[in-house]
């Protein structure tokens, strides 16, 4: 993922500037392997197959900071980058609930892998349901599903940080995101990535210069783009990153408990503290299947997904998944104390803290309650417990 200034020209050129938004696909081709079972069940074998590489790696990807690259190599020889492009244009047609729990299973794995895989999703998401006709468009994401290419994002800007609705890169069109290939553009870094968590997804800063064909612009208004698809998965996928990295935390507190009832026959100290944790994630997932739910009920109906109600719900999900999972991975951690605290326990939490804490910083929680406060007046409030 990249984060910096960019100036991008697409042709043909026009005299109009805007915020540039853009993604990149890096091409690497794998076999694609036989599928079995229902499609949930074959994504969830997959999914753990990956999870297992990136568990392996995630302390030498935290450690050193760097790109999770054995996990996304079984990514993509488990072909899970193309997964809910459509099945016409070479993907499987998995829906937003699907590629969550991948995202959920590989959040317990190794936060940075999941999150990676999060942000990709919400690309290919963008492009697949805001491509209209566009025939370059559809041959990309055929490419993206028999190349296994990988997604990043430049969407933010540093003086505007995580506000992708202001930008102060121009483009020669208005309103606009834009794909882009490898080949399309240049990169000049302008700073590393030394964060205290999500180490692996090296969000490092660069300028960012490109030219493209105008048939790689989505042909709709970035407006809808960003009410209809980018918020509701970034906020959805996001929080399920979050959850499995809560629940990893919470499974250890749980492993550090057993085993101390085993050789003490007496619950140790910070039992009540996963107790805690165990009814924090239970909230966290309750909330995140709701509101998944509800955006699957209304995702393809324009005028819901624009009302103020949804809207509400969709930009509090964030708010309060990133609160709970945080709150979560704190209980776990003080439920194994010190063993929880150390960084060579086998019940270590350090990195799960570590990433976790990225989440009310990812698009401020401050920023988004201050930016709800005046149209939330005007929510009425609810009647009955089943409204």
């Amino acid at each position: 993922m990249y984060d910096g200034f960019s100036k991008i020209t697409v042709r043909p050129h026009k005299e109009n500037q805007s915020k540039g938004q853009l993604m990149e696909a890096q091409q690497v081709a794998q076999p694609r392997l036989a599928a079995g079972g229902t499609l949930k069940e074959d994504l969830t074998a997959r999914a753990t197959t990956v999870a297992a590489v990136a568990a392996s790696h995630a302390n030498a990807v935290d450690s050193a900071s760097r790109f999770p690259a054995e996990a996304f190599q079984a990514v993509k020889a488990q072909r899970l980058l193309g997964i809910q492009v459509p099945k016409a244009l070479g993907g499987e047609g998995a829906g937003i609930g699907d590629v969550a729990d991948v995202c959920y299973q590989l959040g317990q794995a190794c936060g940075s892998t999941g999150m990676i895989f999060a942000m990709h999703q919400i690309k290919v998401a963008c492009i697949m349901r805001h491509m209209g006709e566009n025939a370059t468009l559809q041959r990309m994401l055929r490419r993206l599903c028999a190349e296994q290419l990988l997604l990043a994002s430049s969407t933010t800007e540093g003086q505007g940080g995580g506000n992708i609705r202001s930008s102060e890169a121009p483009i020669e069109q208005q309103e606009v995101l834009v794909a882009f290939f490898k080949s399309d553009y240049t990169l000049t870094r302008l700073q590393g990535w030394d964060a205290l968590g999500m180490r692996g997804t090296c969000s490092e800063g660069y300028t960012l210069k490109a030219a493209a064909s105008a048939e790689q612009v989505l042909p709709e208004p970035y407006e809808n783009i960003h009410t209809r698809t980018m918020v509701p998965f970034a906020h959805l996928l996001w929080g399920s990153v979050w959850t499995g990295i809560a629940a990893s935390a919470t499974a250890r507190a749980q492993g550090f408990v057993r085993n101390a009832m085993r050789h003490s026959g007496q619950l140790p100290p910070g039992a009540p503290q996963f107790t805690r944790a165990l009814a924090s994630l239970r909230t966290l997932r309750g909330m995140l299947t709701n509101s998944l739910r509800r955006y699957e009920q209304c995702m393809n109906d324009p005028q819901a997904l624009a009302a103020l109600d949804f809207q509400t719900l969709i930009t509090l999900t964030k708010v309060e998944a990133s609160e709970l999972a945080a709150q979560t991975v704190m209980h776990a951690m003080r439920a194994c104390g010190l063993s929880g605290y150390r960084n060579d326990s086998e019940y270590s939490i350090g990195r799960h803290l570590r990433d976790v804490l990225s989440s009310p910083i990812m698009i401020n929680n401050d920023r988004i309650l201050a930016n709800l406060a005046t149209p939330v007046l005007m929510s009425p409030m609810a009647t009955s417990l089943r409204d």
